[in-house]
Order: C-alpha cells, then structure tokens, then sequence
C-alpha cells in the first residue's frame, strides 16, 4: 500500500491517476489538467521535452550509476565545471545529494564542521527565519519554523540550537549582537518563503544579513532549491547577494529526476582542505551524483541559457500582475506576486476547501494549502495556458 505524503491516510481524498503528461498537461483517464504547480515546482521545463528525456535515455544505454566514492565519471564532471562557471563570485566546490532536504543538512554539517576545523566549538547555532522550511529531515526541520509541517519536534521542548527572527532588519541586527560570538550561519529561503506560506520579503533584508555576517565571521546559506533557476524572477538570488554556501534542487534537473548540489565558497572549502583526515566532509548519499541526474541537469541548464528562460518568466510575471491588478474579494487578505509565483492568501482556510476538484473540473491542478491558494506554472507555458490558470483561481472567488 502507498503511504502518500503530507495525508491523513484515513481520510483523504482519493489522488487522481496520471497516466501521460506532456508539456504543461497532466492526463487522466478521463481529463486533461494544466499542472499549475510544475510538480512541487520544479518540472520546469515542462514534460516529455525531448532534449531532457533523450539526455537521460542517452546516459542510461552506458550506465545508470556507479558511487562517487573512489570512483568518478564524466557526467558529473562537466556539472561541477558548469555550476563552477555559471554560478556568482567563488562558489567553486560541488558536493553533490540526491534532494534538496538533504542538501540543506549538507549545508548545514559543512557550516558547523567549519568552526569545528579550526578549533572553534562555541559557535553551534544556527539563526533561521520565522515561517522557514528546509525540508522533513530532522536538521531541516530543527531550522524550519513551520508547526503545521514539524510538530513532531515539539515532544523536544524548545531547541538550544535554533534561533528563529522575522524577515525584519531591526530584528536580524539584535540577533547578531546578541547571539554572534555563538553563531556559526544564517540560513534563508531568500525572498521567497515557500512552504511557510509563499511570503516574499525584500531583498535589503538580504544584503544587510551579507554585511552582519561579514561583520561577524558568520557564514550566510541561501536554500534555493525552491528560488533557483528564476522562480524569483532573479536567475538565482544569489546574483544580486552572495552567500557563502548555496543550495540548489528541483528544478536543478528540470524536475526529472530528484538531484542536489551543496555549493561551498573558496572560504569554506579551504577549512576541510588538509592533511588531516579528521577535518574532511564524512558525508555520502548512496545516489549523490547519479550519472542520468547529472546529464539531464546539463542539459536543464542548456535550455534555461539558449532560450532565454528569464524572458520566460518576465513575461509570465507581467502577464500575472495585469490579470490580477483588479482582483479583489472581502475573503482574501493579501495577492502576492514574485517572479514565476503567485499566492492568494485568505483569511480562513475553509474558503478554499474544494478548491482542488473545482479546479480540476476547468482542466488545472492545483494543490493549496492552509490558507495559500498558489500557482508555480513550467516556465515553457503559453499565455491562453497561463490565463486558464488565472481564471480559474478567481472564478473560484466569482461564483
């Protein structure tokens, strides 16, 4: 029996059966949807793209996998020599995962390790945002500020580790007069909050948390495994600030098959680099690496540069905030807009209930939740496809 995600098992819903998907379009035995949400937002390149699917048929007819330990190959070569180049300022050094969670423990092992090398065993906070999520392992979901997604941990008690601020200046500056001589990172989802309810904040929060943890010796990761690849409308956020290490996942592959990468800085890196064997990264997923991701994620980045994916979402974005400059209903508290994202925030919750049935009966799935009804569109879909998206999440207000 599947034991589904996120579920009751007891009471949810039956899932709708897919059985073909092509472009933006999921297929049912009796129905067609645009995915809305690009598969947790990542399937970017939209379904069955032939350049992705024959670089991963390619790759399978030499081999599938083979572990990085001890052994190396010639896919995940030319990643690291592209992620090296086309990534911002000294973001050099790949360390390679096989989810976005479990990057985000990489980055965070990597953050804690670096005092650790060099004789500092005072620094093991972490400072976090309030509504965080990293993801469901038990690192991630310590930093994450999410109670609907981790209250397990509440049976913890409250963790010495973690400190959680909002996306505040004035709060981010005490934190760091406070806490800094304890500190070893921040972590953010910069500018856009996902799970923790699609919140977007701005950018000045970011580079005045550069600058205090410059100030402060306080490495600064950024988790954009959901903002990467222009969700944001920004290539990656880290072009405009730079972090010390960068994590990125999803659409890294174009959504076709799970891959992360935990990119270091010269800095960090430097503090493994030894000739003691103490000091190196004990870290290894069976499938970091795997050869078929490795391909397909070359090939992901290709399309984003030669077809000019940032126009993409530009216009996915302009088309977005025409449609919906007008939009207004007492039962919404707040539209927000960002790049290729899109969240109605209601007041209470039960307003959106049915919401994913209806939206299927107009050819769209969508998957909302608490109070967050959002759209996360593949970037290759076509303007009539974007505004069945639209329309449909307001008529579901004009009824």
């Amino acid at each position: 029996m599947i034991w589904y995600p996120y579920q009751q098992m007891k009471t949810m819903k039956t899932p709708y059966n897919i059985t073909d998907a092509k472009g933006v379009w999921l297929y049912t035995p009796d129905n067609r949807m645009i995915d809305s949400i690009s598969s947790w937002w990542s399937v970017i390149h939209g379904y069955q793209h032939p350049v992705l699917v024959e670089a991963i048929k390619s790759q399978a007819d030499r081999f599938s996998h083979v572990m990085l330990g001890g052994l190396t190959h010639e896919p995940v070569q030319k990643l690291s020599d592209k992620l090296e180049d086309w990534l911002p300022g000294d973001l050099n050094y790949c360390f390679f995962s096989d989810s976005g969670s479990v990057g985000v423990e990489v980055a965070l092992k990597m953050a804690l390790q670096y005092y650790v090398n060099q004789g500092d065993f005072k620094r093991t906070k972490v400072l976090s945002l309030t509504h965080a999520y990293h993801g469901d392992t038990f690192k991630t979901m310590e930093v994450g500020d999410d109670e609907d997604y981790h209250f397990i941990l509440e049976v913890y008690g409250e963790n010495p580790h973690v400190l959680h601020i909002p996306t505040d200046i004035k709060a981010l500056e005490e934190a760091f007069l406070r806490h800094h001589k304890e500190l070893n990172c921040l972590i953010v989802e910069p500018l856009l909050q996902g799970a923790g309810g699609m919140r977007m904040y701005e950018i000045s929060f970011l580079k005045r948390a550069r600058e205090l943890c410059d100030q402060y010796h306080v490495l600064l990761i950024f988790d954009e495994v959901a903002t990467g690849f222009g969700r944001t409308g920004h290539r990656f956020v880290a072009d405009e600030v730079l972090p010390d290490i960068l994590v990125l996942g999803k659409a890294l592959t174009g959504g076709y098959i799970g891959h992360a990468a935990t990119i270091a800085n010269q800095k960090v890196y430097n503090a493994f680099y030894d000739d003691n064997p103490d000091k190196a990264l004990m870290h290894g997923p069976t499938f970091m690496a795997n050869p078929l991701a490795c391909s397909v994620a070359l090939k992901s980045i290709e399309l984003f540069e030669t077809e000019d994916y940032l126009s993409k979402i530009h216009k996915i974005e302009s088309i977005t905030r025409r449609e919906m400059q007008h939009f207004h209903d007492d039962r919404i508290k707040e539209v927000r807009i960002l790049g290729g994202c899109i969240c109605i925030e209601v007041h209470d919750p039960a307003t959106l209930q049915g919401y994913q049935d209806y939206a299927y009966q107009q050819g769209v799935f969508s998957r909302p939740f608490l109070n967050y009804l959002y759209a996360m569109v593949p970037y290759i879909i076509t303007e009539p496809e974007l505004l069945q998206v639209l329309t449909t999440m307001k008529s579901w207000f004009q009824r």
